[in-house]
C-alpha cells in the first residue's frame, strides 16, 4: 500500500467534507467505556523513515542457512515461470468478484485447476480453493458429518499434522459432535484400536498419508471396513507425495483435503497459502466453497461459471454448507501453473526425487550409532531421528552450523524430548546432505 501522509490540514478539509468537528465523532456510536483511552502511539516517521526502519527489520530474516525444515510447509523450487504469469496485474490485482463471470480469464484458470487436482488426488470433484490445509481438514469433518446424517462421532489419527487436529476440533467444538483422536502407536497408525472404535456411530475417520512423522502406509483395508459401516474416509496428504503413492481414489477414500503451499508457493513466514478439497461426485452437493463450471452461453460460445455456491452469502444459512469467504484464487492459480509446467512425468520425477534425497540422507544418519531413526514404517521425504541430546540443544548447535535442522517435536507432544522431524525436498543437494551428516556427527 503507498505512503499517504495527511497534514493537520488535510484532516480537517476531509472531517469538514463529511461534516462532523473531529475524529471521535467517527466513533459515536460505539460505548464511551468501549472505546480506546490510549494508542500509546509514537511521533509519525517521514516515508524514508518508515522504509529505512523496514529495510533494518528485514535484515534480521536470516536465509542463508540451509533448510531441513518441514511438517506442513516445505521448501521447494519454484519455477520462475510461476512468478511470471501469476504476478501479471490482470491476475494479481483480481480478488472474488461478486460479478465472477465478467472475470472468464480467473475463471479459466480455476477450471483448469479443478481438473488437475481431481487428477491428482483421484476424486471426482473439487471446488475452487479454500484458506488453507487445516481449515479444509474442518470443512471435511463437517462434510462428513452432514453426508453420514444423525452420527455424532468423528475420529482423526494421531499421524495427523497436531495443527490440524486443533483446527478440527476447534471448528467442532460447539456442535453436538464427539471427536476421538487416536492414541500414537509408533510412527504408525494403531489399527487394531481404530478397528475397534468402528462402527455405525462413526461419521467419518480422518487420516494423513505421509502422516506428520513422514511415514506411509495403505489405508485400503481400513477404508473398506468403514465402507462396511456406512462411514467416510477422510485422507489428508501432501500434494507432491502423490506423484508416487496412491492417491485417495486409489485407496477408495471419500474425502481428500491438503495444503496447496508446495505446489509453486514460497514458506513466506508461515502463508499465504491455500487448501485443497475435493471428493466423490455423489458427494458434491456436500461439498463448500465454491466450484467453476463450464457452459456455453447465448450464442454458443464456451464460457465458465460458478455453480453449487453453497455458502452465505448466496443462500438461505441455514442452507449453507459453510461461511467460507477466503478463497485463495492467486496461490491456486501458481498451482495451477506450477503444475501445467511440471506435466504429468515431471511431477512424478519432483515425487522421486524428494523420495531418493530423504532416502539417501536417512540412511546416512542411521550409520551413526548416536543416531536411531525413528520410523518403522517407510518414509516418503520427512523421518524423525532420535538422538542423545535434547532436540532444543540440537537444533541450536546446527543452527551455528548453517542448518536449520527439523523441526522440534516436544514443541507439539510430550515426552518427545530428543527427536526431530527432518525434511528433505528436491533443493537439498548432495553437498548440502554430507555436510549436514557431517555436522551431526561433530555435535553428538
Amino acid at each position: 500500500m503507498p505512503y499517504t501522509p495527511h497534514t493537520p490540514n488535510d484532516v480537517q478539509k476531509m472531517l469538514s467534507e463529511i461534516g462532523i468537528k473531529d475524529e471521535s465523532e467517527l466513533f459515536a456510536t460505539i460505548p464511551a467505556d468501549l472505546r480506546a483511552k490510549s494508542f500509546d502511539l509514537d511521533e509519525g516517521l517521514s516515508e524514508f523513515e518508515v522504509f529505512d526502519n523496514f529495510a533494518k527489520f528485514a535484515k534480521q530474516n536470516d536465509t542463508s542457512k540451509v533448510c531441513f525444515l518441514g511438517g506442513g510447509y516445505y521448501d521447494h523450487i519454484i519455477p520462475t515461470a510461476v512468478d511470471a504469469l501469476s504476478m501479471r496485474s490482470e491476475f494479481y490485482t483480481a480478488y472474488t468478484p461478486y460479478q465472477a463471470e465478467a472475470s472468464q480469464g480467473t475463471l479459466q484458470a480455476l477450471y483448469e485447476y479443478q481438473s488437475m487436482i481431481c487428477e491428482l488426488t483421484g476424486m471426482e470433484a473439487t471446488n475452487a480453493s479454500m484458506y488453507d490445509g487445516g481449515t479444509a481438514m474442518a470443512e471435511a469433518a463437517l462434510m462428513a458429518i452432514r453426508i453420514c446424517r444423525k452420527r455424532k462421532k468423528i475420529i482423526v489419527d494421531s499421524g495427523v499434522n497436531p495443527i490440524y487436529i486443533k483446527i478440527v476440533q476447534t471448528y467442532l467444538a460447539y456442535h453436538d459432535l464427539e471427536v476421538i483422536v487416536l492414541d500414537v502407536k509408533g510412527d504408525g497408525t494403531d489399527i487394531k484400536s481404530l478397528l475397534s472404535m468402528i462402527d455405525d456411530t462413526v461419521a467419518g475417520y480422518i487420516f494423513q498419508n505421509p502422516n506428520f512423522f513422514g511415514s506411509i502406509g495403505d489405508y485400503t483395508e481400513i477404508i473398506k471396513a468403514l465402507h462396511e459401516v456406512g462411514a467416510l474416509a477422510i485422507m489428508s496428504a501432501y500434494p507432491i507425495a502423490l506423484g508416487i503413492l496412491k492417491s485417495a481414489g486409489e485407496m477408495d477414500a471419500d474425502i481428500y483435503c491438503g495444503d496447496g503451499q508446495s505446489l509453486g508457493n514460497y514458506l513466506g513466514f508461515g502463508g499465504p497459502s491455500f487448501g485443497i478439497l475435493a471428493t466423490k461426485q455423489k458427494y458434491i452437493r456436500n461439498l463448500p466453497g465454491r466450484i467453476v463450471g463450464i457452459t456455453d452461453d447465448m450464442n454458443g460460445k464456451r464460457s465458465y461459471v460458478l455453480t453449487l455456491q453453497a455458502r452465505e452469502q448466496h443462500i438461505r444459512r441455514d442452507k449453507a454448507t459453510s461461511n467460507i469467504c477466503s478463497n485463495q484464487n492467486l496461490m491456486a492459480l501458481r498451482a495451477t501453473i506450477f503444475m501445467s509446467l511440471l506435466g504429468k512425468e515431471g511431477f512424478s520425477k519432483l515425487s522421486t526425487q524428494n523420495y531418493n534425497n530423504a532416502s539417501y540422507l536417512k540412511e546416512e544418519l542411521s550409520k551413526i550409532d548416536s543416531v536411531c531413526i525413528y520410523n518403522q514404517n517407510p518414509t516418503f521425504n520427512e523421518f524423525v531421528i532420535e538422538l542423545p541430546i535434547c532436540s532444543a540443544e540440537f537444533v541450536s548447535q546446527m543452527e551455528k552450523r548453517g542448518f536449520f535442522a527439523g523441526l522440534k517435536l516436544d514443541t507439539v507432544y510430550d515426552d518427545f524430548d530428543n527427536r526431530v522431524l527432518v525434511s528433505v525436498t528436491e533443493k537439498r543437494t548432495k553437498t548440502h546432505m554430507d555436510e549436514f551428516v557431517i555436522a551431526v556427527k561433530e555435535i553428538v
